[in-house]
């Protein structure tokens, strides 16, 4: 899928100036006069990231960014401005922008920003895309299985598992053993990674 570059900036020329950038680059670049398309363009397009102004002409580019996190936009950020602070930087910064770019800013520096916003954001699909697999995998888990599941990232062995859960030690390695096929857990570290992805508890010996 071609990665998109949205553009929002209210001087047409530099819109333009930076799509042709993007596109020589073989990018897909998206123009904007203002950001309030940018909610509906992250369900449309991703990969991608912005290359947002911080000054435009009815919106602060550091508001936007705020409101556009509250509201769980997840699209990488990179700032362009005319003029910038050391305390607008670190808000922007604190805010999760990749890069924070004083305009005129250098083809070659803002190419690469926009690169590492792209990774970001690939990356970030990735681990969307494995915590879906991985919760798709853990709901065909039966009752039993996730209280094995729970007992053994607790680091409960076959026979505590047994005498926490009323069992005999064969039946509970038989469904440590289906809890491993299930998730896809080539180990126990495996199978511990994946229970923290999820957010589940263990469940220690008492």
């Amino acid at each position: 899928m071609e990665a998109t570059v949205h553009i929002v900036d209210d001087d047409p020329a530099l819109r333009r100036a930076l799509s042709r950038l993007c596109q020589s680059m073989g990018l897909g670049a998206v123009e904007h006069a203002d950001a309030h398309g940018l909610i509906e363009a992250e369900r449309l397009h991703r990969p991608a990231c912005v290359v947002l102004d911080v000054r435009l002409a009815e919106q602060n580019g550091i508001a936007v960014q705020e409101t556009l996190r509250s509201s769980g936009f997840a699209l990488p950020i990179i700032f362009l401005t005319g003029y910038g602070t050391i305390p607008m930087t670190v808000r922007a910064m604190r805010g999760g922008a990749i890069e924070f770019l004083t305009k005129p800013a250098d083809d070659e520096i803002l190419l690469a920003a926009i690169e590492r916003a792209l990774a970001a954001d690939k990356a970030q699909l990735n681990a969307s895309r494995d915590r879906t697999e991985l919760a798709e995998r853990y709901a065909t888990l039966t009752g039993r299985e996730r209280e094995v599941m729970a007992c053994a990232i607790g680091g409960l062995m076959n026979k505590q598992i047994a005498g926490e859960l009323g069992l005999s030690e064969i039946t509970a390695k038989v469904h440590k053993r289906r809890v491993m096929e299930k998730m896809a857990a080539r180990s126990l570290p495996d199978l511990v990674r994946t229970a923290e992805l999820l957010g589940l508890a263990a469940r220690r010996h008492r």
